[in-house]
């Protein structure tokens, strides 16, 4: 096992990885930008240093500023969290040039997995159905020719990179042509990687995912599936799990397949295959996440496994200790994303001091979050302040929970997008499983809010 860690992220990740450290018993060095030089994760490590301004490329984004302050820090390993330089097979490689495991998939595995588009031609050679697409798109008329073969509508997505950053779906070649460069720009701009290519896009569609853990050995377990459908442009704001979307039996089928493909291809550390799934149940692979996700904590109160522990536990190359029979997954988990956004003005982030905050508390309730009274939310990053996780015996129950916790839950100061997950658990489409990745777009977050607020 390490011996001292360095955590090259921020906000609630960094202290979810920091408490992991903890209950391996190894010491966690936070590295934190200007405008985190007063966070939770900064105080509460063991050490804490200064990577550099507010400006995430001269500081989290900075390969350069985070191997000195693992070599300064004395550390034996650097944990990226998520986004950032999580799924930087460079970065990797750089970590493992200077004698230190980045805690992840090797560089190797990185660089095999690193193009979306490459990454569904893979897998779908080991037995995962794919959605129709094209390869990586060369130039405008390239793109053309591909979304005719394919059939309108399509969705723009970029190689590099997630969290909906850099997607348009359209449906005409007029809008494809406008999208193009909007998405490269944003593509380069979020990942420094403008390649894009296209997939079918799939109307009423679910999202689903499987969480696989894989160790150096070639052993390997998967811990389950999560319904992400609730989204808003493309961006996840709750989670549950097991899927309303599926049939157990749907459900296992899906599992299997999804970690004897990443088996077979030599995938290694903790991964997250994503599907869309369609009316007709028919699941379709779109891509795989090499890292933790936001929403890794709906699996923890499914599974009781630490999944963050088990990831550190694999990348200092201990066997995987888990078989598939020894995951067994128990009862119903929702996880709301809570950020400092504003849902009637087209989801705005925003910003400001936190004057209170209460976190909920009560049996099947959990809140990962680093607000604190008296904390400045900057401006500079991702507007996630924390993530609030329900679990009960059924879902029915996991929804009363979430109600419940959704009223106690206290954060003053910035605005906050409490109120549409209030709604959510109104909404009738939502209470009976139904929902779609549209579930939000297609009203608009003001009308979603004022159709709550009229019922």
């Amino acid at each position: 096992m390490f011996r001292r860690i360095l955590i090259a992220n921020r906000g609630e990740i960094a202290l979810r990885v920091l408490r992991a450290c903890r209950t391996l018993g190894v010491e966690a060095v936070v590295a934190y930008s200007e405008a985190d030089r007063d966070s939770l994760p900064a105080q509460l490590a063991d050490e804490a240093i200064c990577i550099g301004p507010a400006d995430a490329r001269r500081s989290y984004l900075s390969a350069p500023a985070v191997i000195s302050a693992a070599l300064v820090t004395g550390c034996d390993a650097i944990h990226p969290g998520y986004g950032f330089l999580s799924e930087d097979e460079t970065f990797a490689e750089v970590v493992r040039a200077h004698d230190l495991t980045f805690i992840g998939p090797p560089p190797d595995v990185l660089d095999r997995f690193a193009s979306k588009e490459g990454t569904r031609r893979l897998l779908g050679g080991f037995g995962l159905p794919t959605i129709p697409g094209s390869n990586m798109i060369r130039d405008d008329q390239h793109a053309l020719d591909e979304a005719d073969r394919i059939g309108y509508p399509v969705l723009l997505k970029p190689s590099a990179g997630g969290g909906g950053k850099g997607m348009r779906m359209v449906r005409t070649s007029r809008e494809l042509e406008s999208a193009i460069k909007i998405c490269r720009s944003e593509a380069k701009s979020a990942f420094g990687d403008d390649s894009l290519y296209l997939e079918k896009w799939l109307d009423d569609n679910r999202h689903v995912e499987v969480q696989v853990a894989v160790d150096r050995y070639g052993a390997g377990i998967h811990l389950g599936e999560r319904d992400c459908s609730v989204q808003r442009r493309h961006q996840k704001i709750l989670e549950e799990g097991p899927t309303p979307a599926l049939s157990v039996e749907a459900r296992a089928a899906l599992a299997d397949t999804a970690i004897r493909a990443v088996v077979a291809a030599g995938y290694e550390n903790v991964g997250t295959l994503e599907f869309l799934v369609d009316g007709t149940g028919k699941a379709y692979f779109i891509e795989i996440n090499c890292r933790i996700q936001v929403e890794h904590p709906v699996t923890e109160m499914l599974t009781g496994i630490d999944l963050v522990a088990l990831q550190i536990r694999i990348a200092a190359g201990e066997p995987l200790g888990l078989r598939q029979s020894d995951v067994v997954t128990r009862g119903h988990a929702i996880e709301f994303r809570i950020n400092a956004e504003d849902p009637a003005h087209d989801f705005r982030p925003g910003a400001g001091v936190i004057e209170r905050y209460h976190a909920p508390g009560g049996p099947g309730i959990r809140m990962d979050s680093h607000l604190y009274p008296g904390y400045e939310v900057p401006p500079y990053y991702d507007s996630l302040l924390g993530k609030l996780v329900v679990w009960g015996p059924d879902r029915p129950t996991a929804i009363a929970r979430g109600r419940a916790a959704l009223e106690e839950l206290l954060v003053d100061g910035v605005t906050t997008n409490i109120e549409i997950h209030r709604a959510l658990l109104d909404n009738e489409t939502f209470l009976e499983g139904k929902m779609t990745t549209n579930l939000l777009d297609r009203v608009g977050g003001a009308a979603f809010l004022a159709a709550a607020a009229a019922r």
